[in-house]
């Protein structure tokens, strides 16, 4: 099933109208404060669609003991609405406390890579479930990281028995701000692992010093990134059933007809590369 981010211009209307839509995912910590009236407004939608909770706040990869007020919120919001999948970011933003305003990258190191397993066990032990966990894009790398970012991703999986949220926009961004092939990205993702995928937009920012891509979630999804899509469900959705797809939109948000649009492609595309019968859902 193909689904949208469910973004604050659109939620009367789609409490009002109920659209044909597979499934919403929200940022988890909209929904935090309990009687608050997005709360509400959520519960409500939960009613007629299925959620998947998205976090941007949890810092899995900083130094930082978890949060446990957060992670007691998060388990709130889980327990009321029993959403369908419930991830974050391969990254860090916090600093003794401190946040920032954006999801930052890991050295990839063994330390890096043990310490961030042992945040993913505590968030799946505390919440009882699974939890999935995103690919970033990112902006800059670390010249002592010792393993490519697509085994430390795979080794957090294996290590943990976490789902993994493949967002093809980023590894496409990626692929072009630190030179990799994004097939050598995918080639090293288990495919049954995969249990959420995300489409977006990206901007080409031009500096001085160069051309960099910047993960914004503002535009629609590009070409490139449709076509990985496409050789994905070619590849996979028949062997392993269909993932639930979302089509991202963050910034300079848009009329939801245009979310359905984009969504609607994607389904265009799992019916014509997945084969007749295969479901998408």
């Amino acid at each position: 099933m193909v689904g949208v981010g469910l973004r604050s211009p659109h939620i009367h209307q789609i409490l009002s109208e109920r659209p044909d839509i597979g499934w919403l995912e929200i940022h988890s910590e909209n929904y935090f404060t309990v009687n608050s009236p997005a709360r509400q407004q959520l519960r409500a939608i939960a009613d007629h669609y299925p959620i998947s909770c998205h976090g941007i706040g949890m810092s899995l990869g900083s130094a930082d003991e978890l949060d446990r007020q957060h992670l007691s919120q998060l388990k709130q919001l889980v327990n009321d609405i029993n959403p369908i999948a419930v991830s974050d970011h391969l990254s860090w933003s916090s600093v003794d406390g401190r946040y920032f305003n954006d999801l930052l990258p890991l050295p990839y190191t063994e330390e890096a890579l043990a310490h961030f397993c042992c945040k993913v066990e505590q968030v799946q032990d505390a919440l009882g479930r699974q939890m999935l966990v995103e690919n970033p894009s990112s902006y800059l790398s670390f010249n002592h990281s010792t393993i490519p970012e697509w085994e430390f991703l795979r080794a957090v999986q294996q290590r943990t028995g976490c789902g993994l949220l493949l967002d093809l926009n980023n590894i496409y961004v990626s692929s072009f701000n630190h030179d990799f092939d994004c097939q050598t990205y995918l080639d090293a993702v288990d495919p049954r692992t995969v249990k959420e995928i995300h489409l977006a937009g990206f901007t080409v920012k031009q500096f001085e010093q160069g051309e960099i891509w910047i993960d914004t979630h503002s535009k629609p999804v590009s070409e490139p990134v449709w076509q990985l899509y496409r050789q994905w469900v070619r590849q996979h959705f028949s062997k392993l059933g269909g993932v639930p797809t979302l089509i991202e939109w963050d910034l300079d948000i848009p009329a939801l007809d245009v979310l359905l649009g984009e969504a609607e492609q994607a389904q265009q595309i799992i019916a014509k590369e997945a084969g007749n019968g295969i479901s998408a859902a």
